[in-house]
Parts: C-alpha cells; structure tokens; sequence
C-alpha cells in the first residue's frame, strides 16, 4: 500500500502543470521548495490537510 498520492499544480512563474507526490503523513502542514519541471524556478509549495481533502499552495520562492 502506497502513502503517497500523485497531485498535480500549476507552476506560479509560468503556469505549467507539475506532478508531484505526497507523502500523506509527512508532507502535511509543510512548505518544501522544488523546481518547475519545465522553467526550473523554484517553487515553495506548501500541503494542508483540509478535512479529508488535500490542498496545495504554489508560490514563487521569493515572493
């Protein structure tokens, strides 16, 4: 059994889908930085639990 889930956002500097996987138990309620897989900016991108849903929050890095 996988504790990861494939989620998708969009990149803040220019707009290009990015996949990603969370980890359900650690990654929750933290800000990584990553970079875009099509302009390599990097990106904060924080995970929130809202009830049973996941929600991703994608911002420029030096915002």
């Amino acid at each position: 059994m996988s504790l990861t889930r494939s989620m998708e956002f969009s990149c803040p500097y220019c707009m290009a889908a990015n996949d990603v996987e969370i980890d359900e138990v650690n990654d929750v309620d933290q800000v990584q930085v990553l970079d875009c897989q099509v302009c390599c900016q990097p990106i904060e991108l924080g995970v929130y639990q809202q009830g049973e849903y996941l929600n991703i929050i994608a911002e420029q890095e030096n915002a």
